[in-house]
């Protein structure tokens, strides 16, 4: 590994934490990924996160707070992390074909086929209260 790919494997640590200390696992490379979305059963929610600014202050923050107040919880917590586990990333993506590449973004899988797609869009220049009651608001649907 060379000094740059050390220096941002540092770097993303506190970023990957925020969402491993609500409960999600890391999917780090396509055999993971692939292991996930072909045997995980219900409901799964899918961050990919970024190191951007949105990131940062309202995609993780907002997915951390809805999980706080759904009653019904997906199955399946799992995030994958564009720009650096790219083999995960990429092939998280293939299996959402249908929408445009976008991270940070969020996705809500149900029984492996893409029930939901919150792009970065949807999640840049939006205050957290908003990302998070729609997602709320998506996670009662998909979860009921």
């Amino acid at each position: 590994m060379n000094a740059y790919d050390e220096y941002m494997k540092e770097i993303v640590k506190p970023m990957r934490a925020e969402l491993l200390n609500v409960g999600f696992t890391e999917l780090t490379n396509a055999e993971m990924v692939n292991e996930h979305m072909t045997q995980a059963t219900g409901t799964s929610l899918v961050v990919i996160n970024s190191v951007c600014g949105c990131a940062a202050g309202l995609a993780r923050p907002a997915v951390a707070e809805a999980l706080k107040e759904v009653t019904n919880k997906p199955e399946h917590l799992v995030t994958v992390f564009a720009g650096q586990d790219q083999e995960a990333t990429y092939q998280m993506r293939a299996y959402f074909e249908e929408v445009p590449p976008s991270s940070p973004s969020i996705a809500i899988v149900k029984d492996g086929k893409l029930a939901y797609f919150i792009p970065r869009e949807q999640i840049e220049g939006f205050p957290i209260e908003q990302i998070k009651d729609h997602l709320v608001e998506v996670l009662k649907q998909v979860t009921a």
